[in-house]
């Protein structure tokens, strides 16, 4: 429950801070051009908490529905506006003005995620150098020769401190259509060039899961089988292990690691298991025999112990990216518009039914991510923002009426054939536009639920 909770939180206080910056755009711009705005709202529906902003006359709002927000600004095509004030009223505006307020909302979730990267990069990006662990055999990879060992330094053109800038490098280059150079240093120190067929990697593009579908299993450190922690009065504690045991085999067979010793618990609820330990230099034999616990529905075995971490452990695998503060506006330029182009990419191919619509995410989708990165840490859940503001603005920019798109569309329209298109051809694009965003909507419900329930 608590849990559900923390995910709910997270996604509001993810939803608040993008609508915000998305409307404050449209607001911001309004106000510097000259057009009066009424009213600033995040979310919709009946009022929670609202204001009247000293000097403007703007009232802000925060609304019960938080999935969306608006910014209403004078208008006569919404009701009769004083002779004094029309000069401020949104449709008297040049066109110029008219797109320049409509395009501020995508603009400012561009300018926020290239913020957010600045950040980071100046902060320090902590991430997991991109060393592969094995190889799938038969794979894009295998085939184009790599092996374990080898640390991905380059992508293309594409450098690749960590395996977050080898994903979105390979990401990239599985969209350009062009056999792609990696080059990798090996187990040996030499440094060599491999290259990635791109008839391959074109065949990648329907999943997000590019390192699966290339071949490459990331690296990992190895934590030993050593207790940590032992749960007072628990099935580990009643057979007699202790903190600082060693386990050195299970049923007979050898354990060489953490994961090993957890995949055996797991595997033998309710059985007992002969271990044979090492303590303080001395091997014992223990007869232990795990409780059952249901995890999601299946019984699996519990002990009650925790691993002990060695000091350092994990190091050898860390980078770190760090820039100064000039270099950093154009590492945050680059990855802003990488994230744009990739996602703008993705969009088209599945547009044309090269790529699957599972790589679309809905509200259930982005809520449980948004959850899983709050709780990793603040620079994980912002990174998230900045992902989710960059979706945010691209989908707006979809020549979809009543998105911002759609009316920039409309201003395109007005500026070639030198007049505004007819109020009733507009009324009937929103409609359309209406049943578009719904059926879109209705996508990613439906895609959302089915991932939910498997």
């Amino acid at each position: 429950m608590l849990d559900f909770i923390f995910t709910i939180g997270a996604f509001l206080v993810a939803l608040a801070i993008l609508i915000a910056v998305h409307e404050f755009g449209h607001f911001w711009v309004a106000r510097r051009l000259g057009v009066r705005v009424l009213r600033f709202s995040i979310g919709f529906g009946k009022p929670l908490l609202r204001w009247t902003g000293r000097g403007d006359g703007t009232e802000y709002v925060i609304a019960a529905i938080p999935l969306g927000g608006y910014v209403k600004m004078l208008d006569e095509r919404e009701g009769e506006v004083a002779k004094d004030e029309r000069h401020r009223a949104f449709n008297r505006q040049l066109l110029w003005k008219r797109a320049a307020i409509v395009a501020a909302g995508p603009l400012f979730n561009f300018l926020f995620a290239g913020a957010v990267y600045w950040g980071i990069l100046v902060a320090g990006d902590e991430g997991t150098r991109p060393v592969i662990g094995s190889v799938t055999a038969e794979s894009v990879a295998d085939q184009a020769g790599f092996a374990a060992g080898d640390e991905l330094l380059r992508v293309g053109e594409r450098s690749t401190p960590t395996w977050e800038s080898a994903v979105f490098a390979l990401m990239a280059a599985s969209l350009a259509g062009e056999d792609v150079p990696v080059r990798v240093r090996e187990d040996s120190g030499e440094e060599v060039l491999r290259w990635l067929d791109r008839e391959q990697l074109a065949a990648l593009t329907d999943s997000p899961a590019i390192l699966a579908n290339v071949g490459f299993d990331p690296a990992r450190p190895t934590l030993p089988a050593v207790i940590g922690e032992v749960v007072a009065d628990g099935v580990a504690d009643r057979a007699g292990l202790q903190p600082g045991d060693r386990i050195l085999a299970a049923d007979g067979a050898a354990v060489g690691s953490w994961a090993e010793w957890v995949r055996v618990i797991r595997a033998h609820p309710g059985d007992s298991i002969p271990l044979e330990v090492e303590r303080d230099g001395q091997r014992l034999e223990v007869l232990l025999t795990p409780g059952t616990v249901l995890d999601e529905g299946e019984e699996v075995g519990r002990i009650g112990v925790v691993v002990e971490v060695p000091e350092g452990f994990g190091d050898a695998y860390r980078a770190e990216v760090r820039m100064g503060p000039f270099e950093a506006i154009g590492g945050a330029v680059t990855k802003t518009a990488d994230m744009t182009v990739l996602m703008v990419r993705i969009s088209a191919r599945m547009l044309v039914g090269q790529a699957s619509v599972e790589n679309l995410s809905g509200p259930i989708a982005i809520a449980e991510t948004a959850g899983k990165t709050a709780s990793y840490g603040l620079i994980a859940f912002v990174k998230f923002l900045a992902v989710v503001s960059i979706s945010l603005a691209v989908l707006n920019l979809l020549p979809i009426p009543v998105l911002d798109g759609g009316h920039l569309l409309y201003f395109l329209i007005e500026w070639i054939k030198g007049s505004p298109l007819s109020e009733q051809t507009q009324a009937r694009g929103q409609h359309v536009g209406i049943v578009l965003l719904a059926a879109l909507i209705t996508l990613a419900f439906y895609l959302d639920l089915s991932r939910l329930l498997g």
